[in-house]
């Protein structure tokens, strides 16, 4: 039996389960808010343009209106000014989208500290137990953020200083986009770097390394939890759209049963 066929059998059968790893999009998802005077995206909403009447008596239909880093989202290189000459959201090849997961579980520390950093020397304790990161592969960082995925407040976790969510070190950010071989980096929290990522050297590190060196970025990611440290399979699906910095995507995990 080929891979494909094994792949199928496996589905049919449940000896493979599909694990949804998406935030569900609706008006109520939390999202980024930035301070003044940078501008904001609309949230996502629809606009209903018929609903089995006269507009369209068979049918109902509606228009979304929402910004590009909305709910779960794929960050493409152009998105940020070090990835400028990079792809959109439509070039990033799918073979980049499929690949072998691993989860590095920091919910504990998170728990403990919302403004803790995941360090290289914590990657390589990871990599010393478990291997090396899988080339073509995604790091999903753990830290059971996804709780808060409907409360806009507790998700953004704001005060008079700032937004507190755990996130990745600059030194990390850069080894993890220069010396590691991976696709991306999957995250449960509303963006990619930490809730205090401005403070950093560079600012919001994990955007200028990762997506500067052609790899790419997931956030608000649910259900990490269910899956295994290694051996799960992710499906990135974004939008193609042509000049995207990102779109909202579905995002799975498949796992032995």
């Amino acid at each position: 039996m080929n891979a494909i066929a094994q792949l199928l059998t496996g589905l049919a059968d449940a000896s493979i389960r599909v694990v949804d790893l998406t935030n569900p999009l609706s008006s109520a998802t939390p999202t980024l808010r930035l301070p003044e005077p940078f501008a904001n995206l609309i949230d996502f909403s629809l606009e209903t343009v018929s609903e089995y009447n006269e507009p369209g008596p068979f049918w109902k239909h509606a228009n979304i209106h929402t910004g590009e880093h909305i709910g779960t989202h794929l960050d493409a290189p152009v998105h940020w000014v070090s990835g400028r000459e990079g792809k959109d959201v439509a070039q990033i090849e799918p073979a980049r989208l499929v690949g072998p997961a691993v989860v590095l579980d920091f919910a504990a520390e998170a728990t403990a500290d919302p403004d803790f950093l995941l360090t290289r020397e914590h990657v390589l304790e990871w990599e010393a137990q478990h291997g090396g990161l899988p080339e073509n592969g995604w790091l999903l960082y753990r830290t059971g953020w996804d709780q808060y995925s409907q409360d806009q407040e507790a998700f953004l976790n704001a005060d008079e200083t700032g937004s507190h969510t755990p996130g990745i070190s600059a030194e990390c950010a850069l080894w993890l986009a220069t010396e590691r071989k991976i696709s991306g980096i999957g995250v449960e929290t509303v963006g990619i770097d930490a809730g205090r990522g401005a403070e950093l050297d560079p600012p919001f590190p994990v955007h200028y390394h990762l997506l500067g060196n052609d790899k790419y970025g997931i956030t608000s990611l649910q259900n990490l939890k269910q899956l295994p440290t290694t051996g799960a399979t992710i499906v990135v699906s974004p939008l193609p759209i042509v000049g995207g910095t990102a779109s909202p995507a579905r995002v799975f995990a498949l796992v032995q049963a």
